[in-house]
Formats: structure tokens, C-alpha cells, sequence
């Protein structure tokens, strides 16, 4: 009888780390059923929790979907959307559909994530018309490539792979006709900071070396080293959730340093206080209408807590140094 292989330290660590998709997912899906914002493709992947959001989450949140969005949408437009994105650790996200629907599809949206992750998005695209058609719409012919891991279409690409593995990772995503000529941008939602610090800037390091034209996106936990990093720290150790590059978010001076180092031309830092009071400022009025918050201090100092740091090396003068907020 086949014995079966005991889970070791890292195996729990990584499981901790694929349960955060759980939970990103699970806080969108509340959020958007409270109206911080519209996105009616996550139904799709997340059923309805009867279980409440504090409202700190949910502006967080919305600080965070539409930060994100916001850079991501100025390099679509700035490159004409004659591009790829390549989405790390994209867990359940819907930026594909979003983007398909206000008509900014890059040239090819990639996604790559945990194969075990990758296999219940691929589930769900497959038994859910309202997810499968507009991939379909999007490819030349009536037949996608897809498997148990990975999906391959014209627009769209899913590949289950893990980043702390570069070479493998590249050949995967070459193997889906990816582009290194093309303007590129990769965007990572509290990833970088569950991989060492060498094998984040490694991954960083690769993307400098590989694409002459390009932009990174990092959302990612900041200012770690005070009391309330501190708490934020132990509450994910007692989940098994350690956060392995934690000293890159010492500062947003060391988060851009990640990208300095590595070769990129120019790196940017926000914390999402800033990118809060930054984002237009009626729709933050509609949304702080939405629930009543007790403690404004708390939201205060969650996003204080959190940034957006990106990168960008621009050899075609696109123009990309000039994406901002």
C-alpha cells in the first residue's frame, strides 16, 4: 500500500496562503453586495456569506479594487491597449470580465495562480455560461484549450503555476504565446510578501531583465515594524500564514528599493489612506453612507497599514513613467 507523504512546514504555508484567496474573495463579494462597487461576475465564484464585513473591510477593500484599477487602466490606455497583463496570484479575480465589458481587453490577459485554485476557477468558467461566452466571444475559433490547470484562449490564458519557480513559470507562459516585446504589466495583491525576499526579487529581477517596455503593480502590506504591523503579524501566524518577505514592508522607501534594485527606471509608493483620500471624492461620500463606521481611527490605521507600490521601465516612450493617480 502507497504510503502517503507528511505534510511538511512549507505544505501548511502554502495552504495558508491559497485560504487568503477565501477570504479576499469572500470580502469583495460582500462589499459588492453592500454597493461599494459593481461587479457582477463574482457571484459567479463566490456564493453570499451570511457572515457580516466590518465596514473598515469594505472601504478597504474598495480603496484596493479601485486603486489597483486605476493604475491598470492608465497603462491599458496609454499603450492603446496593444499589451498583455499578467495577473500573479490571481486567485478568483474578475478583472477579465470587467475589462472584456468597458472594452479595454489588452492583446492577452494571463493569469497565473496555485494549480489547486486554478482548478476551481477553470470548474466555474466551465459550468457558468455567463463566465465561459465572453471568452468564447473572444477566441477565433468554437474550441478553447483548457484542462484540468490551465485554459488557453485568443484574449485569455489560466495557468496553474507557483512564481517562486521562474523557469517553469516562463515556459508555461510561453507556451501561451507570450509576448516579451509587447508592453507588459503585472500586478500582485499581497503575493510578493509571502515569498522571500530573494525569491520576490528574483521574480521582479525577471520581468526587469525579460521586458523592455513594462510596469509592475504591488499591493502589499507597509509601515509592518510598528505595534500594529506587529498585531497584524501575529493574527496571520495563528492562521499558519507567515509572511516569509515581511521586511520589504518596513517602509514604502523599501518597497520601491525592491523595484530600484532590480533594474526598474522608476518606482512609486502610496499607502491607502493616501490613495483613499486620492480617489474621487463624491463616490467616497456615496460609499461611506453605505454602513456606519464607529471608529474612524481603525480604518485610518488599516490603510495606513497598506500600499500600492508600482514600477514601471518604459524603452518605447509610452509614456508609462507618467501613470499615477
Amino acid at each position: 500500500m502507497a504510503t502517503r507523504q507528511p505534510f511538511t512546514s512549507s505544505d501548511t504555508a502554502d495552504e495558508a496562503v491559497r485560504a487568503t484567496c477565501d477570504d479576499a474573495s469572500t470580502c469583495k463579494r460582500f462589499a459588492t453586495s453592500k454597493g461599494y462597487w459593481k461587479d457582477p461576475y463574482i457571484q459567479y465564484f463566490v456564493r453570499q456569506s451570511g457572515e457580516r464585513k466590518a465596514p473598515e473591510i469594505s472601504r478597504g477593500y474598495y480603496a484596493r479594487v479601485h486603486g489597483v484599477n486605476r493604475l491598470l487602466d492608465g497603462f491599458l490606455r496609454k499603450t492603446k491597449c496593444n499589451c498583455q497583463v499578467i495577473n500573479l496570484g490571481a486567485g478568483l479575480d474578475t478583472t477579465f470580465w470587467r475589462l472584456k465589458e468597458a472594452n479595454l481587453l489588452p492583446k492577452k490577459y494571463f493569469e497565473v495562480d496555485f494549480s489547486v485554485i486554478v482548478a476551481r476557477k477553470l470548474h466555474n468558467i466551465k459550468t457558468k455560461p455567463p463566465l465561459s461566452n465572453p471568452i468564447v466571444a473572444t477566441h477565433s475559433t468554437d474550441l478553447l484549450l483548457m484542462d484540468g490547470h490551465s485554459l488557453d484562449s485568443d484574449r485569455y490564458c489560466i495557468i496553474g503555476a507557483d512564481l517562486r519557480d521562474l523557469p517553469a513559470l516562463e515556459e508555461k507562459l510561453k507556451k501561451c504565446h507570450l509576448d516579451t516585446k509587447l508592453p507588459t504589466l503585472f500586478v500582485s495583491e499581497c503575493v510578493l510578501v509571502y515569498m522571500t525576499l530573494e525569491q520576490s526579487s528574483s521574480l521582479v529581477k525577471w520581468v526587469a531583465d525579460t521586458f523592455d517596455t513594462a510596469m509592475f503593480i504591488n499591493y502589499e502590506q507597509v509601515n509592518m515594524a510598528d505595534r500594529f504591523g506587529q498585531i497584524m503579524i501575529e493574527n496571520l501566524q495563528r492562521r499558519q500564514c507567515n509572511l516569509a518577505g515581511v521586511e520589504v514592508c518596513r517602509s514604502l522607501e523599501s518597497q520601491k528599493d525592491r523595484f530600484l534594485l532590480a533594474g526598474w527606471e522608476k518606482a512609486d509608493a502610496l499607502d491607502m489612506m493616501t490613495v483613499y483620500n486620492i480617489l474621487p471624492q463624491d463616490d467616497v461620500g456615496r460609499i461611506e453612507q453605505l454602513e456606519f463606521l464607529d471608529e474612524r481611527e481603525l480604518l485610518q490605521q488599516l490603510l495606513q497599514h497598506y500600499c500600492i507600490c508600482w514600477a514601471t521601465k518604459d524603452k518605447l516612450s509610452l509614456g508609462l513613467l507618467d501613470v499615477t493617480f
